[in-house]
């Protein structure tokens, strides 16, 4: 080996130290980076069990789906059940009746318990839209806009933000409740109303309007409910399951705060989450609507001002015997959220 080879042979070694240093570098730098990204999940005996009622058919369940789904309800800790509701008011009622920790469900059902006395809190909500709601009519029985449902046989779930969006709808056109005959029906009973007859209109919600609409074919008109009404879908509970599991709902607030994430980045692979196990669901319109699909995990003051409107709206109606306004900071629950989120908590206390 003469003189002049043995730097090229040095530099050779050191190309070969770097490069291995450099090798080596990266992979705890990606090891480090895949452990701080998706932890371990705990030991299963320390898995934590919550029930949550949902109506798995509604759009805004969403960021709950995702969290079960991908796992992170797991990494904070718990297992979720989901118990499967056809709207957010039967959620509710679940919930209030200890056969659920938590529900979820629209801003109509909490203000009717509240004027009820009932021990309801607001979580957080999950989810917004304006453009979800509306009816379905048959152009048989003379339905072309909402205009046309005076004397009109509407069936609606009474307490809902179906409910709340038909009267709406009405007072835009210059109608009163008594100017319709509601009928009160549950989700799964629209269908076979509307293709019978029993009813010449339904008042309902997406996935619902579309699927009915599709049934009713060539004879079926929808109406949507546009800058009528913006539907704040939350998670709700009782004074006495936050008081006493102020650490467990940290935690699902955390896995939630992914999951309306994952709903909102992802759109596509949510949808394909949301009817992977509802093979019936028609969900074409929500790859239209998803756009304005707010997923996001809040606490904000138009929550509370939505709940007195519709107090009062519930009050002239006489949906309720009560008279006077509920204090709404009574019902919503603000500590996990602030912990979790301080920045999505805006309501004024």
């Amino acid at each position: 080996m003469t003189a002049r080879t043995m730097p090229r042979i040095k530099r050779k070694r050191s190309m070969y130290v770097i490069g291995g240093l450099l090798a080596l570098a990266a992979a705890v730098l990606a090891g480090y980076t895949w452990q701080a990204r998706t932890p371990p999940p705990p030991a299963a005996g320390a898995l934590e069990q919550v029930t949550i009622a949902a109506n798995v058919d509604y759009v805004g369940v969403c960021p709950v789906l995702a969290a079960r789904s991908k796992g992170y309800f797991v990494e904070q800790g718990i297992v979720v059940r989901i118990q499967p509701h056809n709207s957010g008011k039967s959620s509710l009622e679940a919930m209030l009746q200890g056969k659920a920790d938590l529900g979820t469900v629209a801003d109509i059902p909490i203000a009717l318990a509240a004027l009820k006395g009932l021990p309801v809190v607001v979580v957080a909500t999950v989810f917004r839209t304006e453009k979800d709601h509306g009816l379905v009519g048959r152009r048989d029985r003379g339905i072309e806009s909402a205009a046309s449902l005076k004397g009109k046989r509407v069936g609606v779930t009474i307490g809902t933000s179906g409910h709340f969006v038909l009267d709406a709808m009405l007072n835009r056109q210059g109608l009163a409740p008594a100017d319709v005959v509601r009928l009160d029906l549950k989700p799964e009973q629209f269908s076979a109303a509307l293709t019978s007859g029993d009813v010449d209109a339904i008042a309902t919600w997406e996935p619902y309007l579309d699927s009915l609409r599709a049934q009713l074919g060539s004879n079926g008109v929808s109406v949507y409910s546009e800058d009528v009404y913006e539907i704040p879908y939350n998670l709700a509970s009782t004074r006495d399951y936050v008081a006493r599991h102020p650490g467990t709902l940290k935690k699902v607030l955390r896995a939630l705060v992914e999951g309306a994430r994952f709903c909102a980045s992802a759109p596509d692979a949510a949808r394909a989450l949301m009817v992977a196990d509802r093979k019936t669901v028609d969900t074409s319109r929500w790859k239209v609507l998803w756009p304005a699909y707010r997923f996001h995990v809040a606490l904000d003051q138009g929550l509370l001002l939505a709940l007195e409107d519709e107090t009062r709206w519930a009050i002239a109606n006489k949906l309720t015997d009560q008279s006077a306004m509920p204090n709404y900071l009574d019902h919503v629950y603000l500590d996990a959220l602030e912990a979790v989120a301080p920045a999505a908590v805006t309501v004024i206390h």
